[in-house]
């Protein structure tokens, strides 16, 4: 099973090597590392262009899910992995442990470490979890059949499109998913996701998780409760007017 890690960076320089050591460190080899950059001004590219095994393009973009996108088509691996270029695997087994896990599966998820959101983030999701919260893209190893199944990431959400994809395939009943309790990567802070929401997201949040997440006997059972919060609002305002 092929790898291919791919990883946005713009004005990286402080930490990506850290990023890039900690794939090299893998105890199992067979990944592709592939860096999409949005035309860094700062030490970024010295610093990429010392690795030779590294695929990499520094060019403008509109984000880093299109820089995600971008790497989806350069990518050649069975599976692929983001990692931000402030992230870096927890510990040097991480995808020797994954790979024993893949195969009948098409996703498999673990969890994160961060200083900000504590030891352990994540766990288990289901349906009603991943409405109130997001899976970090860190914690996720996605055949790329998924792709195809159900598209890449939405570049109009600039900091939530990941959580608007992850939605897609967590609810698909074609797609095959395991949690596994592993720790994944160190997940950065410094990126934008991180200190700010994502508007455009949060506007269309509840939508996108009826179309992908509610099966019709959801969809009914909350029509139901609408009607009867309408009627009894409607019954309680006709006994004030009386």
């Amino acid at each position: 099973m092929k790898i291919s890690i791919i990883t946005p960076s713009f004005n990286s320089g402080r930490y990506i090597e850290g990023s890039i050591q900690s794939v090299l460190n893998q105890s199992y080899d067979n990944w592709e590392h592939i860096i999409i950059d949005g035309g860094s001004s700062d030490s970024t590219l010295d610093i990429i262009k010392k690795h030779s095994h590294l695929k990499w393009v520094s060019e403008a973009d509109r984000g880093i899910y299109d820089a995600m996108n971008k790497g989806l088509i350069i990518a050649q691996g069975d599976w692929i992995y983001f990692m931000g270029a402030d992230d870096a695997f927890y510990g040097t087994n991480v995808l020797e442990t994954i790979v024993q896990e893949m195969r009948g599966f098409d996703v498999i998820y673990g969890d994160v470490k961060s200083e900000r959101l504590g030891e352990l983030h994540n766990g288990e999701f289901d349906r009603e979890r991943l409405f109130k919260m997001n899976i970090c893209h860190q914690a996720v190893f996605l055949n790329r059949k998924v792709f195809e199944k159900v598209g890449n990431f939405n570049v109009n959400f600039k900091l939530h499109a990941d959580w608007a994809h992850n939605m897609k395939w967590f609810c698909n009943k074609s797609i095959r998913k395991k949690y596994i309790p592993l720790k994944i990567a160190i997940y950065g802070d410094s990126g934008l996701s991180s200190a700010k929401m994502d508007s455009d997201f949060d506007k269309v949040k509840q939508e996108y998780f009826n179309k992908y997440c509610r099966n019709r006997a959801d969809l009914a059972k909350q029509i139901i409760l609408q009607i009867r919060r309408r009627l009894r609002r409607a019954f309680h305002q006709k006994k004030l007017d009386s």
